[in-house]
């Protein structure tokens, strides 16, 4: 091979690298983020007693997110031997005016569920709402009380569980997997 030919085939090399690292067709495309999550600041739980006679407003709220200040955690008394009638109702108040999170878990009622539990046996709790497969959501919920009692109310929600998972559909949170979007406590008192 002449020198000729070399110092071409040196200059031409970088040339071609160059030429082959500029084409956007070999770079890979950027990461897609299929659901972002919402940010949740809120839950406000709210009963009301089936005869209309008692309300108890459950709040959790959490304006500075993980770590920061504690979030605000409020306290309840309910009447014993009583049903009441559950929402659940989930905020961004960090954005102004807050954004109804509650709205977002309507429209992807599928890929949610709430689950609720208690460490007394004084309370019992069951789903009064359904996605359009017939699986329970939790937006909606029926409460009853037995005899006095100080007692525990646990919520989680779930995003993606797993709704034919065994036992889900009736409540039990150990093989929804999924996602956990927020989990609040409440301390009850049972009068």
């Amino acid at each position: 091979m002449n020198s000729n030919n070399f110092i071409k085939i040196l200059i031409a090399i970088p040339i071609i690298v160059f030429i082959i690292s500029c084409n956007d067709d070999t770079s890979p495309p950027p990461p897609i983020i299929p659901n972002e999550e919402e940010l949740i600041t809120t839950l406000n739980y709210t009963l009301i007693s089936q005869s209309g006679d008692d309300t108890v407003v459950l709040s959790f709220q959490d304006l500075d997110g993980d770590g920061g200040n504690a979030p605000k955690v409020s306290t309840g008394e309910l009447l014993r031997n009583t049903s009441y009638n559950g929402s659940i109702t989930l905020l961004n108040e960090q954005e102004s005016p807050a954004e109804n999170i509650t709205l977002e878990i309507e429209e992807e009622a599928l890929e949610h569920q709430f689950f609720f539990s208690s460490n007394s046996d004084s309370l019992s709790m069951q789903y009064a709402d359904q996605d359009s497969l017939g699986n329970p959501i939790g937006l909606l919920s029926t409460l009853m009380t037995k005899g006095p009692d100080a007692a525990k109310i646990n919520i989680i929600l779930r995003h993606e569980p797993d709704k034919k998972g065994l036992g889900v559909s009736d409540g039990d949170i150990t093989n929804a997997g999924g996602e956990t979007d927020i989990e609040v406590s409440f301390d009850i008192t049972i009068k």
